[in-house]
């Protein structure tokens, strides 16, 4: 997957804009980006490791950094950092973000947790 031509962070930080040369163009909520970090943190070394992450309704976009010409790391205002959000992910979540963003919902649910911040529970 080449590089976006262009990645936009909206003015209420909330929002990443990415738009690829193939005239595909997602808007991707901080929420959604934070929930499905790419980091060990969220994802774990494995499938059964993986963490579902309540509490991140208001996050936000606090920088983006590049990674080499593959990927950027996005700080978020929680100080979660640890993503490398690779081109090829960046795509697949702008394609697949109805499902991914539902299956989150419904895991929130099963878990008995909450997207309010304060309302998670340990």
């Amino acid at each position: 997957m080449a590089a976006p031509t262009e990645l936009r962070v909206s003015k209420d930080r909330r929002t990443l804009t990415v738009t690829f040369a193939d005239g595909g163009s997602f808007e991707l909520s901080a929420e959604l980006l934070r929930v499905l970090s790419p980091s060990a943190e969220v994802q774990g070394h494995s499938p059964e490791q993986r963490v579902t992450v309540p509490g991140k309704r208001n996050v936000g976009i606090s920088k983006i950094d590049p990674v080499g010409n593959y990927a950027v790391r996005i700080t978020f205002d929680d100080f979660h950092d640890t993503g490398i959000y690779t081109w090829d992910y960046l795509h697949t979540l702008g394609r697949e973000k109805a499902e991914r963003w539902q299956a989150y919902l419904d895991e929130l649910t099963a878990k008995g947790l909450s997207r309010e911040p304060g309302s998670a529970q340990p």
